[in-house]
This record gives C-alpha cells, structure tokens and sequence, in this order.
C-alpha cells in the first residue's frame, strides 16, 4: 500500500442542481423578451418613416440661416434611420442575453435590466413617444417588478449558492 492521499470519488464534489425556475422569473423573461421585440419593431418603422422625417426637416431647414439642400436632407434623414436601427439592434441583442441570464438566475443581469428599464423610463418622459415605446416600457416594467418578487429573489440566490 502507497502512502499517497486518495483522490475524491466523483460524487463527492458534484455541485448541487441548479433549483427550479419560478414562474414570476419566466414570465420576467417573456415580458424583456417581448419589450426588446416592440422596440425592434419601432426601430423597423423607421424605414417606413423616411418621407415624414425629411419633410419635417426641411420644414425645419427653412426657419435656419444655414440652409440645406435637398440632398443634403435625405442623407442626413437616411444616416439617421441607419444609425438609430443599429443602435436599437445593439441594445436589443445585449437586452436579449441580458434577459437569459436572468433566466438563469444572475443578479446582476437582473441590475442590469433594471437600469436599461429605467433609462427606457426616463426617455419616454423626457421626449415624444409613440404607442409602441409606451407598450415597450410597459412590457419591461412589467419584467423587473416580477424580477423582484420573493420567488424571484429565493431563485436568484439558490442559483448563486452551487456555483
């Protein structure tokens, strides 16, 4: 016999299950999942929108000094389309993993998503909106109150013990 020290069996450092995911934290999920998809979708009117933008701009042009010229409207109008869909296709893909790992029961996906909802929050009282950022906001509320719920709170914190 060896004086070498035995090496753990395999069962004896196996982490526990992960605990079972509550409803409120599902239904937290959808509701960012849905929020992040409506934002999506005013982002895709924008395309839809570029005949109004310009006109509005240029009724804008005519009241400044410095006046642009028609072309210079439509590629301003279209570099802003083009930016703003990218920017919105950004903050939907980082909401999207965001939510996921909420799903998966990590607190600071849960911060994070609270903070991303509260800047939604303030834009939407801050400047004009339509029905579909009202209904997006909503929608994100609605996922970080149920993120914040006991059952929410009891399955965050089991999920970081067997880590």
């Amino acid at each position: 016999m060896t004086d070498m020290p035995a090496y753990p069996s395999p069962s004896a450092g196996t982490p526990a299950e992960a605990p079972p995911r509550p409803a409120v934290i599902t239904v937290a999920f959808w509701a960012f999942v849905a929020a992040t998809l409506v934002g999506l979708a005013g982002a895709v009117f924008l395309f839809f929108a570029h005949d109004a933008l310009a006109d509005a701009m240029r009724r804008a042009n005519g009241q400044n000094a410095a006046r642009l010229t028609d072309a210079q409207i439509d590629q301003a109008v279209t570099i802003g389309i083009v930016v703003g869909v990218v920017i919105a296709v950004v903050i939907a893909l980082l909401r999207l993993l965001f939510a996921f790992k909420l799903r998966a029961g990590r607190n600071w996906a849960r911060i994070v998503l609270t903070v991303l909802t509260a800047l939604q929050v303030i834009s939407l009282l801050a400047g004009q909106s339509t029905v579909i950022g009202y209904v997006s906001t909503a929608l994100a509320v609605l996922g970080v109150v149920l993120s914040f719920l006991p059952e929410a709170n009891q399955y965050v914190a089991a999920a970081k013990a067997p880590r």
